[in-house]
């Protein structure tokens, strides 16, 4: 394996189990409500923005009905809400609680202690080389997976 393929896979791996370890540490004091599944479906939402169900559905990869159930269990909990369209009155969109978005800043929380430590450790030519490096990785290098906000750009 590459070096450069094991550093990334080093840095990729080290973000994912600080999520799973603060996870599991809310289980232990019991705050935590979502199955790992749940907190898939939830990442997959708060990334897409305000997705419908079918939007949802269609990104997963799984049917509408199994959607639809997955979203009604996650309202149930608290963790999204589904709201009317302004503009399609038939159509409704799956928005984030707050709930959901304190347990989101988890995550959020240790990727803003990284970024603070990569500010301090390295200049700023390094930081525009890096941000440009992450923007086409991204953008070009992971065309398979669009964010809302890049089908807007494009």
């Amino acid at each position: 394996m590459s070096t450069l393929k094991s550093r990334f896979e080093t840095v990729y791996t080290k973000f994912k189990l600080h999520f799973y370890q603060e996870i599991f540490a809310r289980f232990q004091t019991r705050e935590a409500s979502l199955s790992t599944v749940e907190t898939f479906c939830m990442e997959a939402i708060m990334a897409l923005g305000s997705p419908t169900i079918n939007e949802f559905a269609g990104f997963m990869r799984i049917s509408s009905p199994n959607a639809a159930y997955k979203v009604g269990s996650l309202i149930k909990k608290g963790y999204i809400r589904k709201v009317q369209s302004l503009t399609d009155r038939r159509e409704y969109h799956l928005e984030v609680t707050q709930k959901y978005i304190d347990y989101y800043n988890i995550s959020a929380a240790y990727v803003s202690e990284v970024m603070d430590r990569i500010a301090k450790r390295f200049s700023r030519e390094d930081r525009l080389k890096l941000e440009e490096f992450l923007e086409i990785i991204g953008g070009e290098l992971m065309p398979e997976v669009r964010l809302p906000q890049e089908r807007q750009e494009a």
